[in-house]
């Protein structure tokens, strides 16, 4: 767990739990921390300058959100969406965010599309330089940045939510190397908001959102192991192969 946060700001720490919540969710952005990671309250009460009871407020509101899994006399634990989940995700945003395009387009202000357009340029920064954490979380950022300029502040919670869940399901069940938006896609969008074209907006969105579903294997298992047994390949005992 060492890994969360090296060098928190002293701004970050005291007695709130948002810089606790906003650092474990960036970590999950940029793929940092794993489906089923371990997180341990004294750790993070010793990493953040905090007591155990703010740690447990972050941890209770991220497992609100389906982002962490609570399991009794265990502790928490990085959410691993289940293959069901990861296409009910991809379903929730398929409804929300071509919306979310749609009001941006309606009424996105000089000074919001300039912060789009700068978004992207980030973006493209961190493709060229092959910086792959950084562009996986940028990309996920986006969408949260498109509820933000919609003036939603519960789109926004949604879209946050959602955007670390689909993470934690790239990291699952991503097809080869697919870890972050498809190029040039956001651009398209962007264009269409600055066209004031809603329809345009919301049209691209949606297949956007199809594509990032495409990239992902979401097929169950034609068959799974009927113990550990045949799951390692082995033979049960006492049986020959």
């Amino acid at each position: 767990m060492n890994h969360v946060t090296p060098d928190l700001p002293a701004r970050s720490r005291g007695s709130s739990e948002a810089p606790i919540r906003a650092r474990i969710l960036q970590a999950i952005f940029e793929r940092r921390l794993p489906p089923g990671e371990k997180l341990t309250e004294d750790r993070l009460a010793t990493l953040f300058g905090v007591s155990r009871t703010v740690v447990r407020q972050a941890l209770a509101r991220l497992a609100q959100d389906g982002i962490i899994e609570q399991r009794p006399n265990r502790g928490a634990y990085v959410t691993a969406p289940t293959r069901d989940e990861a296409r009910h995700v991809l379903a929730a945003r398929a409804v929300v965010e071509p919306e979310v395009a749609r009001s941006v387009a309606c009424g996105c202000s000089a000074a919001g599309l300039a912060r789009l357009r700068h978004h992207l340029a980030t973006e493209d920064a961190a493709r060229a330089a092959g910086d792959a954490g950084t562009l996986v979380r940028l990309t996920g950022q986006f969408h949260v940045a498109m509820a933000e300029e919609a003036g939603n502040p519960v789109f926004v919670r949604l879209l946050t939510e959602l955007q670390a869940l689909s993470s934690l399901s790239i990291l699952l069940y991503a097809r080869g190397d697919h870890s972050a938006c498809p190029p040039s896609e956001h651009a398209d969008i962007v264009a269409a908001i600055a066209a004031g074209d809603a329809e345009l907006a919301a049209r691209r969105m949606r297949e956007h959102i199809a594509h990032v579903a495409e990239d992902l294997d979401l097929r169950e298992p034609a068959s799974r192991p009927t113990g550990l047994a045949q799951a390692l390949g082995l033979a049960p005992a006492g049986e020959e192969r």
